[in-house]
């Protein structure tokens, strides 16, 4: 007879029904799952930004895995150590449901099919996965090179399934390709960046392979990386989680490479905001849509690589500085998103009543926002229950959009406090057409279109109406939307965007990202067999089925940060 903890875990797969009724019981599947005889080093996890900040504690902290997440009687996930370390897969399938004797999907060991043959090698060793393996497609521009951005779902993917070479390989060619000089037009960028992408050339005469990195001028548009160092900075994180090991965070090479990042984006500017002023396209939305400013793509993100930084770093003479830089920063940028960037019906209708040309210090209006200026499809589209983090604020500017990679970066780095990620988990479930639809998960809502399109694309015939950038939906966005899920307890929501992946993806081709309202087509300039669409869905699989993945990516509340802030309707519905 099949066990509690069998039942439990069995109801927990793939497999599950909509028709459950309620979420299974996470405490007793955590607490039934078998334990790993893995000798834990110290945790860089376990020291609060005031601990961090002035105490001089050593680089690794004190040996606990204790804490709390945003599921309500839930053990904390992100503390716990991921078992991935160690592993290996059996006939294609991922460790974690060999393991957990799940009975995985018949597409899980299609997907590690697809992305064993996007790996690709540097002088015999894996160094990472190539954007996209379409051999239909006519001109394979840069498809066919390893970006760090596109990376970060197959490192989790390895890590997860107990395959971490790959990811150190990574980890270190890519520091290596930091130190090269870089330069766009006889322009030289600074030394913290990151490069985009980069290629494996391969002379088969000679026997020699060649690196050549793309730090931007070679990409259309033009456009330099910001975010390729704060992923670059969290899968380092990632890694150490999942291995246990930290010699290669705390080697010189790599403490060097996180100071340089840190240097780059906190460097001190004419800027009074504490948010990271960026040019248009210079995150996942890499053409020009408007996200330029202070975009919450990269505001959740530069959060992220902050705090991640903040607990790699060594508090030794070159490491304590910018420690203490990172945590005055982290307080302002907290308070400034969690106050400025959230809307609600509540905060909304604030809004619609705002007086404009207030001076002083007593101005309710801080940004001098025009009501006049809230689109007309918000009114509609905001719940009672629910809220998010708008795309956008400067001065006399709010972008109402939104946009989903960073209100799920956001619940996963805890910027959104317990209550404004239930918040977020509401509003899905509340708009859920708008922002899910056929295929998971729209990248931003709503599309841009008519002279607005024309004025802020520059008539860009890929991001028209409801494609690509433009309102499109993205299948990579599923492991994202998967892990806030979980951190916040909300597994049906999960459960049920995964079931809508599997229906269309593989008889698709793995496309790279789907057209219209509802993402019922497929893009009309898609390339097939996107990598990251691939590994997307596994990462999704592998951490549904063993919540405690999580840790690897997500970040505990730390109190030091928490700001008193209003509380409004939909917090406490």
């Amino acid at each position: 007879m099949e066990s509690a903890a069998a039942a439990a875990m069995r109801k927990a797969s793939s497999q599950a029904s909509l028709a459950d009724p309620d979420d299974f019981d996470l405490t007793r599947l955590l607490n039934h799952k078998p334990r790993i005889n893995v000798e834990r080093q110290r945790s860089f996890d376990d020291r609060s930004l005031s601990e961090l900040s002035l105490s001089g504690a050593g680089a690794g902290g004190r040996g606990g895995w204790g804490g709390c997440g945003y599921g309500a009687g839930v053990e904390s996930y992100e503390s716990m150590y991921s078992p991935g370390g160690g592993l290996r897969s059996y006939c294609g399938t991922p460790a974690s449901s060999t393991r957990l004797s799940f009975e995985p999907h018949p597409l899980v060991g299609e997907a590690w099919d697809a992305l064993r043959r996007s790996l690709v090698s540097f002088r015999g060793q894996p160094l990472g996965t190539i954007a996209a393996v379409d051999h239909s497609a006519g001109e394979v521009l840069n498809y066919d090179q390893v970006f760090v951005r596109d990376f970060v779902p197959s490192a989790l993917a390895f890590l997860m399934n107990g395959e971490p070479e790959v990811v150190r390989n990574f980890l270190v060619k890519t520091l290596l390709l930091q130190g090269w000089e870089k330069r766009i037009d006889r322009f030289k960028l600074g030394e913290g960046a990151m490069p985009a992408s980069f290629k494996v050339l391969k002379d088969p005469k000679r026997g020699v392979d060649k690196l050549v990195a793309d730090f931007g001028e070679s990409a259309i548009g033009r456009v330099a990386p910001v975010d390729s160092g704060f992923w670059w900075i969290i899968i380092l994180r990632a890694y150490t989680k999942s291995t246990g090991d930290m010699t290669l965070a705390e080697a010189p090479m790599c403490q060097k490479g996180i100071r340089l990042i840190m240097n780059q984006c906190l460097a001190e500017g004419f800027d009074t905001f504490p948010t990271l002023l960026c040019a248009d396209g210079c995150c996942m939305i890499d053409r020009r849509m408007g996200v330029y400013g202070y975009p919450i793509e990269i505001q959740a993100l530069f959060f992220m690589a902050l705090r991640c930084a903040l607990l790699m770093l060594k508090p030794d003479a070159e490491g304590k500085e910018i420690m203490e830089r990172i945590v005055t920063r982290l307080a302002a940028l907290s308070y400034h998103v969690r106050s400025y960037f959230w809307l609600d019906f509540q905060q909304l209708n604030d809004i619609y009543r705002f007086k404009t040309e207030e001076y002083s210090h007593t101005a309710v209006n801080k940004f001098n926002v025009n009501p006049e200026s809230i689109p007309d499809w918000l009114f509609d589209f905001m719940p009672t229950r629910g809220g998010y983090f708008v795309g956008n604020v400067s001065p006399a500017r709010m972008d109402f959009r939104w946009f989903a990679l960073g209100n799920c970066v956001a619940i996963l780095a805890s910027l959104a406090t317990p209550d404004q990620a239930a918040a977020i988990m509401d509003l899905i479930e509340e708009r859920w057409e708008d922002l899910v639809g056929e295929m998971p998960v729209k990248i931003c809502y709503p599309a841009i279109e008519g002279h607005e399109w024309q004025t802020v694309t520059g008539c860009d015939p890929k991001n028209t109406r409801w494609s690509y950038h433009n309102g499109g939906s993205w299948p990579v966005l599923l492991w994202l939307l998967t892990a806030a899920c979980i951190k916040t307890g909300r597994l049906k929501i999960a459960r049920r965007a995964i079931e809508l992946a599997e229906a269309r993806l593989a008889r698709d081709g793995w496309p790279e990202y789907y057209d219209g309202k509802v993402g019922r087509y497929v893009g009309k300039q898609a390339r097939k067999f996107q990598t990251w669409s691939i590994a997307g869905y596994l990462v999704a699989k592998m951490m549904l089925e063993d919540p405690s993945h999580l840790g690897m990516i997500s970040l505990e509340e730390d109190k030091a940060m928490k700001p008193v802030l209003r509380r409004s309707a939909s917090w406490t519905v």
